[in-house]
């Protein structure tokens, strides 16, 4: 283990506090970076940028705990299909070539980008819930959920199926590439599966945090595995990204306040196109 990068510290409270302000996994940030900056192999990338998420996401998992927002029951459906395939994916992006996987994280990047510029606004999310609660109201649901303050959320989960689906393949690609489970899960869970916004965002942060940590958990097996220089550089990260990203993560909430979600989401899509076109095109030029 060497200090050698020990700027990654900085840059790790940075990327923590944006990633934490708009609501995405760190390691969408961390993987490209590593590969572009550090000129990382793919697979290293991706699961030094999972370890460094899972992390970052245990304080996200603690707040929405607090509040009493979580729905662990469809949670736990949930992670029965992303748990499994994002072990898969880690355990396939051991054998597929690096050029591969860079490209595959490339367009995944694009679909990230794609899916905040796609993120409905508040008015939309608010005639969502509306339509929830006529729906479903407390005589009616399934599922209730009572919040720290008191508040009941009820509601009845529909089409429970398609999003052990969408989870799955969420999942099969966060072990492959570190991302693509939170950035359209928290809207998917709202519109298909009927769950309101704020029950919809404390569950995926719960259902991404606990699937990184499986894929975390298979590339962590593959470093071992490998030993040697890559484990020594996978170790000499997280030395200063962990504690990094613990940090930043506290400051993300003050930040969220201060800049409208609206425009900062906006421009998170712009810099992911960005970075998935530069990824894409490293891919393709070597």
């Amino acid at each position: 283990m060497t200090l050698q990068y020990w700027f990654m510290f900085p840059i790790s409270v940075l990327i923590a506090t944006v990633a934490m302000g708009v609501g995405v996994g760190g390691a969408t940030f961390f993987a490209p970076l590593f590969i572009l900056a550090l000129g990382l192999p793919p697979e290293v990338a991706i699961g030094t940028g999972l370890i460094t998420e899972v992390f970052g996401f245990a304080s996200g998992i603690v707040a929405y705990a607090r509040r009493r927002l979580i729905d662990y029951k469809l949670g736990f459906v949930l992670l029965s299909a992303s748990v499994p395939m994002a072990v898969l994916g880690a355990w396939v992006a051991g054998f597929i070539d690096p050029g591969i996987l860079k490209a595959i994280l490339g367009i995944g990047l694009f679909a990230v980008a794609t899916s905040f510029l796609r993120t409905p606004d508040k008015k939309r999310v608010s005639l969502l819930d509306r339509a929830i609660k006529e729906e479903y109201g407390e005589g009616k649901s399934r599922t209730c959920v009572t919040t720290a303050d008191g508040e009941r959320i009820c509601y009845t989960v529909c089409n429970r199926f398609e999003g052990m689906a969408t989870t799955g393949l969420g999942g099969l690609f966060v072990g492959m590439i570190s991302t693509g489970l939170g950035e359209v899960n928290e809207f998917f869970l709202l519109k298909r599966c009927r769950v309101p916004s704020r029950v919809s965002i404390a569950t995926t942060v719960f259902v991404v945090a606990v699937t990184a940590l499986a894929g975390s958990a298979g590339h962590v097996a593959n470093f071992l595995r490998l030993g040697g220089e890559t484990l020594t550089t996978v170790l000499s990260i997280v030395l200063f990204t962990v504690p990094g990203v613990i940090l930043g993560g506290q400051f993300g909430a003050r930040v969220s306040s201060l800049v409208p979600q609206r425009i900062s989401i906006r421009v998170m899509g712009v810099l992911f196109a960005i970075v998935g076109a530069l990824t894409l095109g490293e891919a393709i030029l070597r």
